[in-house]
């Protein structure tokens, strides 16, 4: 009898969630304004802050923090552990005396409105190699110790990162040298000791990001609002991650994926996703009593707050295409690690900084596994209006669900009314008490449509909702965060000063009293 009821009392605890009834904004760092070309751990941070604080805003959703690709996307990164250089505040290196004030003029970027990833990758390393050969012995002594303390990931990926680059940018996989390639313990501490100044650049880098986000963390908590950041369920192929721990991914004896990431058809793709990445050896990284996955995740949550989880299904069952296969129909399920996963996770890690991206092809065996572990899953109102009682309609909302008009892999609200069916469109304006005809056509700072679909939002149940920042501005597909499926012109919005000025603070700060936001 005494088992029975610890048992019911440890169900009801898992799924049980302490974030209480608030909003949110979704804006990624590179989005802020600034003079520098991309957003960064600056006062631009710090002006968001204060904005968000006088609308009533108490979470910050950010996208992964990680390094990017060439097309400027954050997952796919060379490491789940690194952060991304172009966030270093340059006007802080200035302030240090690392770099010039013309060096810092020449680092300005005229285009307000895009991120051009391009320019950066070329100009901003350059500056930041100015900075690293100014660094005296003091501060050599300081990144040493941080090095040391963040040695299970630093060491493998400040050591990728440069014998990368003498090998003209080609990826771990495709390097000459075998011992290198496959990461032999001598080789790989030989080619240290020999080219040290190198690789202490890259563990340089990495000491001013964590430090200069640690000290702006800490400012952005004062205000009373927490950081939610996106912890992508599967690594880059080319990342040090994979080559440095090969034992727990699904590889060739060559080092080749198996099978690839990715989803089946679905809302975003009628081919289905192809995203590339190599699968995980489920079974070794259990012997290993999930340890890499742990400090991932304990990495993560000591950058943000609370940590998204995304493709949570892949924890249920993951689809597997086969590496060879030209679209991402070829693939199958295969059971992931299950509850077994979430319950030597849950040993270490506080289960209420955890959300659940459940999103997309959800089965019966992961509505299951989501409310074992008692995380919020998310809920998209654009996803509601397609026919039938859909649960991503508001009326359908529990509490223990962060709602969102949409994530970054969506279109805008504006965008997303203007490419619907009529029949979605006249849907979605009925069901939000839209009033004013032919007016949903108009977006803006004032917009009319916007603001009914922000408002239902507003009312229902769920515990939190998230806006992203272009929903708030009644901005139009033009400003779309990221078309999945499309590689290319992506990743590259920002808004600028001027719009944040612009944008009616009183309209959320109101709807955030009425509905005890």
């Amino acid at each position: 009898m005494f088992y029975s009821i610890i048992i019911i009392y440890y169900k009801e605890y898992r799924k049980e969630n302490i974030m209480n009834r608030a909003s949110g904004i979704l804006l990624h760092i590179s989005s802020l304004p600034n003079k520098y070309g991309i957003g960064s751990f600056g006062e631009e941070v710090i002006k968001f802050c204060d904005f968000l604080k006088d609308m009533g805003i108490k979470y910050w959703q950010t996208l992964p923090f990680g390094t990017i690709d060439n097309f400027g996307s954050p997952y796919k990164s060379f490491s789940a552990f690194a952060g991304n250089p172009l966030f270093i505040n340059l006007p802080k290196l200035y302030e240090k005396g690392l770099i010039t004030k013309e060096e810092l003029k020449e680092n300005e970027y005229n285009d307000p409105y895009i991120v051009n990833f391009k320019w950066l990758n070329e100009k901003r390393m350059e500056i930041l190699k100015k900075a690293y050969l100014r660094i005296d012995n003091e501060y050599k002594k300081e990144i040493l110790k941080f090095s040391k303390l963040h040695k299970n990931w630093l060491y493998d990926f400040s050591l990728y990162m440069t014998i990368r680059e003498k090998n003209n940018n080609k990826d771990w996989y495709q390097w000459e040298d075998e011992k290198l390639k496959f990461h032999d313990k001598d080789a790989i501490k030989k080619f240290r000791e020999e080219n040290l100044s190198e690789v202490l650049f890259y563990e340089f880098l990495q000491y001013e990001f964590y430090t200069q986000w640690e000290e702006i963390k800490k400012q952005i908590n004062e205000k009373g609002i927490k950081i939610i950041g996106d912890v992508p369920i599967y690594v880059s192929y080319e990342s040090s991650d994979v080559w440095g721990n090969p034992h727990i991914f699904d590889l060739t004896e060559d080092g080749s994926p198996r099978f690839i990431s990715g989803v089946p058809p679905d809302y975003f793709s009628e081919d289905g996703q192809k995203w590339g990445n190599p699968l995980y050896n489920w079974k070794s990284i259990k012997k290993g009593r999930y340890s890499w996955w742990i400090k991932r995740l304990e990495h993560s949550l000591s950058i943000f707050d609370i940590i998204r989880i995304d493709h949570f299904r892949g924890f249920s069952a993951y689809w597997a295409i086969p590496a060879e296969s030209e679209t991402a129909k070829d693939g199958n399920w295969v059971d992931g690690p299950g509850l077994d996963f979430f319950n030597a996770i849950l040993k270490k890690i506080d289960k209420n900084c955890i959300i659940a991206e459940d999103l997309g092809d959800i089965d019966e065996k992961t509505r299951t596994l989501l409310e074992e572990t008692g995380f919020p899953g998310m809920r998209v109102i654009q996803f509601g209006f397609s026919g039938d009682n859909s649960i991503h309609l508001p009326h359908n909302y529990d509490k223990n669900v962060i709602a969102y008009s949409g994530t970054h892999d969506n279109n805008t609200i504006l965008g997303w009314l203007w490419e619907a069916t009529p029949e979605e469109r006249n849907f979605a304006l009925d069901y939000c008490d839209f009033k004013s005809g032919e007016n949903w056509k108009f977006g803006g700072f004032y917009s009319e449509s916007c603001r009914a679909i922000i408002k239902t939002l507003w009312k229902s149940s769920a515990n939190i909702v998230i806006l992203p920042i272009q929903d708030l501005c009644g901005f139009g597909a033009d400003t779309r965060m990221n078309k999945p499926g499309r590689a290319q012109g992506n990743w590259f919005y920002r808004i600028t000063e001027e719009q944040l000025n612009n944008i009616d603070k009183e309209f959320i700060k109101n709807l955030n009293k009425l509905f005890y936001r």
